[in-house]
């Protein structure tokens, strides 16, 4: 088994308490949905900076900023990307990138 970073871009926030515990349960459901292959259910990600080549420094992520992460664990990185497909930061409008972690050894 091989490990993929999901990178999340975009997506909205619920903005009613209601909204947000549905949010919340949709997010749970898919975390059950993986199982065992959710590796790391990951985190929000908030403030960004971005550190050019050349050691400049810019705030807010660049064009398409991440906006969260997880890491799951599938046989090939198509099987990945079927996991991402149920993820809940689609239904808000936001994307995934799904990305093979080359972990050494």
């Amino acid at each position: 088994m091989t490990a993929y970073l999901l990178a999340y871009h975009g997506g909205s926030m619920a903005e009613t308490p209601e909204a947000q515990e549905k949010v919340m349960n949709d997010w749970f459901a898919w975390f059950g949905a993986v199982g065992d292959a959710m590796k790391d259910p990951g985190m929000p990600v908030t403030e960004a900076r971005t550190v050019a080549s050349d050691g400049s420094v810019s705030s807010g992520g660049g064009a398409n900023p991440v906006t969260g992460y997880s890491i799951v664990e599938a046989a090939t990185l198509d099987a990945a990307v079927e996991m991402a497909k149920g993820c809940p930061v689609l239904a808000s409008g936001g994307s995934i990138e799904v990305a093979e972690v080359n972990m050494p050894g």
